[in-house]
């Protein structure tokens, strides 16, 4: 199936949807988990490291992508419109919760993970699409900060009696969760202190303040859309307001922590307000300068950004699931490639990150050759 771009108009949103899945890639697919290089390490628990934008980053431009996209419908709810989000919702979760069963779909339903990326990008999708297309602009304002501010208020009145709200043993995310799914559905990674725990970063009620990460950049394209023919004041508008907000969620990081894991209030317009400096300089760069060196390069992935993400992803576990050998002798395809061709090279550490370049590069070629062939894959 083929899919226009977002908007003839602005490469920048192809360019930034581009280099924030090529990051994306590379944090997601460390030669060796136990050694990843320092700067693309996530934060435990609270805090916010460069590599914990990533995500936020990409459900900010779907949020972009959805102004110019919705542009059809005039951006009003309508049944065909609603059936087209349905359809998109369900498809995206259904491929999230498929795509940690692989390669044995038939086994193990009773472990499968619930939610997930794909999982929250659908949800995230769904809601905000629902609020975008029937409330004003004024309105969907004071309905985000609602959000926000409710959120804050489930996290605290929820948590576990005469636990820490924000720690993750006793949040209301987790509580919420293991209610609805039961802790063998969950993820099981680090957590604060560096516990290793059955706690979901991407779980069903920090989804919520996630809906507020796309409206922003629903947001941001409205005033991209405006200023079309103004660059210059389109580009101080997003760095001011990118800044302004960015500050009020560092503000906010005093009394509600920045936190990726539980996707806290602080963390939205922290992250929110990056993002729209990042775009700022991604149009300045890419639309005013016309800076085509080494941009163009993200252009493929920015083309078939879901595809590209799907990609990496399924073809890491297979090469995952592919194992031979017993005990400390056991290695898997990923393994083999890390300790044979890539540790040799510089260490443990700049090592696993030269596979995740290549393999990052492995999926551009793939993109790239759609990209030339002008196919644009989209559900």
């Amino acid at each position: 199936m083929s899919e226009k771009t977002a908007s003839p108009r602005y490469l920048s949103i192809d360019f930034f949807r581009g280099a924030t899945i090529a990051l994306m890639i590379i944090v997601n697919t460390p030669g060796t988990g136990e050694y990843v290089y320092a700067p693309l390490q996530h934060a435990i628990w609270h805090g916010c490291t460069p590599t914990d934008l990533v995500f936020p980053f990409f459900m900010f431009i779907i949020g972009v992508s959805m102004w110019f996209s919705f542009g059809k419908f005039n951006r009003k709810w309508s049944k065909e419109v609603g059936m087209k989000v349905l359809k998109r919702t369900v498809l995206l979760f259904l491929i999230g919760v498929l795509m940690y069963k692989l390669p044995f779909l038939w086994r193990d339903w009773d472990t499968c993970r619930i939610m997930g990326v794909p999982q929250r990008l659908a949800l995230g999708y769904g809601l905000a699409s629902v609020l975008v297309l029937n409330l004003n602009r004024r309105t969907l304002i004071w309905v985000a900060i609602g959000i926000l501010i409710l959120y804050w208020g489930l996290l605290y009145g929820f948590a576990m009696p005469g636990g820490d709200p924000y720690l993750a043993a006793s949040s209301a995310v987790l509580r919420l969760d293991t209610w609805l799914f039961g802790t063998a559905h969950l993820y099981n990674g680090e957590v604060d202190g560096g516990l290793r725990m059955p706690f979901d970063p991407e779980g069903l009620l920090s989804t919520l303040p996630s809906v507020v990460t796309v409206i922003l950049g629903w947001l941001s394209a409205s005033i991209m859309a405006q200023r079309s023919q103004q660059k210059s004041v389109l580009i101080r508008d997003l760095l001011v307001l990118g800044l302004w907000i960015g500050f009020a969620g560092l503000a906010w990081d005093l009394f509600f922590p920045i936190n990726k894991k539980l996707w806290t209030s602080s963390y939205v317009l922290y992250s929110g307000g990056l993002a729209m400096i990042f775009l700022a300089a991604s149009i300045w760069v890419i639309d005013v300068q016309k800076w085509r060196n080494g941009a163009s390069f993200f252009f493929a992935f920015g083309a078939n950004s879901l595809f590209a993400y799907l990609l990496s992803e399924v073809l890491i576990i297979f090469w995952y699931s592919i194992s031979w050998g017993t005990g400390e002798g056991e290695t898997n395809v990923q393994g083999w490639i890390y300790q044979h061709l890539f540790k040799p090279i510089e260490g443990q550490e700049f090592g696993s990150l030269l596979f995740a370049l290549c393999y990052m590069l492995l999926c551009w070629i793939v993109c790239r050759y759609l990209f030339v062939k002008k196919i644009f894959i989209k559900l």
